[in-house]
């Protein structure tokens, strides 16, 4: 299998300075409950033929990949009878309970129609993304609340100021991919008195052994220098430049929803803490009846429904074909069935604005899978982006198309 996969990844990479419809490097982990089933990585992290390889430790922003593992901090105190995933949440958070619910605008003076909000937001509705938080960059109604009030800040700025916004739409009546992972990080902090960063270093990164993650990059700068990867963007003729990363470097509060920085190393080792979780094994980072709550798929009709309009029509969860029934667990996408030659049904995956993944089975990166069915899981990181970019798209089914082929035959 190694060489197979590894001849896979050589391919999609630039060998010299032309990087028309290549990666500059990525690397990709896959493991089950007992070890690394393969490791392997190809390329170079900048721009020049001369830089530092692509590797399991280079280091990387991984963006949405951030959301498993916040998912899996807040499960650890829900399992630990701290809160509950029913729970009203607006109590802990002062933002989340003045939020108001955003209708429409009155067309003459583009003013917002705003009504409040008499649901609760749950935990449970924060993980599964259905209390109508959005991401104000990418939504037009809410970029068009902030021109009528005047507002300055953003999603970007990781402040909980940035995080406030209207909802979209009352809480449980829809799906919608958006800054609920951040909220519920700040729910942690309220709940444990811990920032959701020292949280996870207590109970994830010293636990698994994760040195190199961190939501500041500059606490690792020291031993990353070297490592760190430059962002790639991809221009019209498919060729790479690079160039800095669209968000703050530095955030002021820890970002659940996209905050982390990270090696696949590192990473690989939440992936497999989960798989251990999901197949009983001892070791793994929730008891399995958690696990168990954290892949059921959670969402309704109505909301299923919004997420495929949202996120398999669209492309945003790139490596599901427009078909594919899909669901929402408590940590990521989940296919309801067997995606064909690669991953069985009840799998879980998400990945990072820059193009990397995981599945349990960031671009930053493509998503990483974590398969129940089989006991796999996997990791794959890239830096580059528009999101989705076709390269990486072609080149993680391939890897995950060779995965299946090769550990099914055996």
């Amino acid at each position: 299998m190694a060489d197979k996969l590894s001849s896979i990844l050589e391919a999609y990479v630039a060998k010299g300075e032309d990087t028309k419809d290549k990666l500059l490097g990525a690397a990709f982990i896959v493991v089950n409950k007992d070890g690394v089933l393969y490791q392997g990585s190809a390329g170079r992290i900048d721009l020049p033929t001369s830089s530092p390889a692509f590797d399991e430790n280079s280091f990387t922003r991984v963006a949405s990949m951030t959301k498993i593992i916040a998912a899996t901090s807040v499960m650890q105190i829900v399992e630990r009878g701290l809160i509950g995933l029913d729970d009203d949440v607006r109590s802990l958070v002062p933002e989340l309970a003045g939020m108001q619910i955003l209708q429409g605008f009155e067309d003459t003076e583009e003013k917002p129609i705003l009504v409040d909000n008499d649901r609760p937001i749950t935990l449970g509705g924060l993980l599964t993304h259905t209390v109508g938080l959005a991401y104000d960059l990418g939504d037009a109604d809410l970029q068009r609340w902030s021109t009528a009030i005047g507002r300055t800040t953003n999603t970007l700025t990781c402040t909980r100021e940035g995080w406030t916004t209207p909802l979209k739409f009352a809480p449980g009546d829809g799906w919608y991919y958006g800054t609920s992972n951040d909220w519920a990080g700040l729910v942690l902090q309220a709940v444990t008195g811990q920032t959701l960063g020292e949280y996870m270093k207590e109970n994830i990164f010293e636990k698994l052994g994760m040195r190199d993650t961190a939501f500041r990059s500059k606490e690792l700068e020291e031993k990353v220098t070297r490592r760190k990867v430059e962002l790639s963007y991809r221009g019209e003729g498919g060729a790479l430049s690079v160039g800095p990363v669209p968000i703050v470097l530095e955030p002021p509060v820890d970002s659940g929803g996209a905050g982390l920085w990270m090696t696949a190393a590192d990473h690989i080792k939440v992936v497999q803490g989960l798989v251990k979780a999901i197949t009983g094994d001892e070791g793994g980072l929730l008891k399995k009846e958690t696990a168990d709550e954290l892949f059921r798929p959670q969402l309704n009709e109505n909301q299923r429904t919004h997420l495929k309009n949202m996120v398999i029509a669209t492309g945003m969860a790139q490596d599901f074909n427009p078909d594919t029934p899909a669901d929402w667990g408590l940590g990521g996408a989940i296919n309801l069935e067997d995606l064909p030659d690669r991953r069985k049904k009840g799998s879980m995956m998400w990945g990072g604005m820059c193009n990397a993944n995981w599945v349990s089975s960031g671009s930053f990166c493509p998503p990483p899978w974590i398969d129940p069915k089989t006991g796999i899981g996997a990791t794959f990181f890239a830096s580059v982006l528009p999101f989705p970019d076709p390269v990486v798209k072609k080149l993680y089914r391939e890897l995950e198309a060779a995965v299946y082929e090769l550990l099914l035959s055996q």
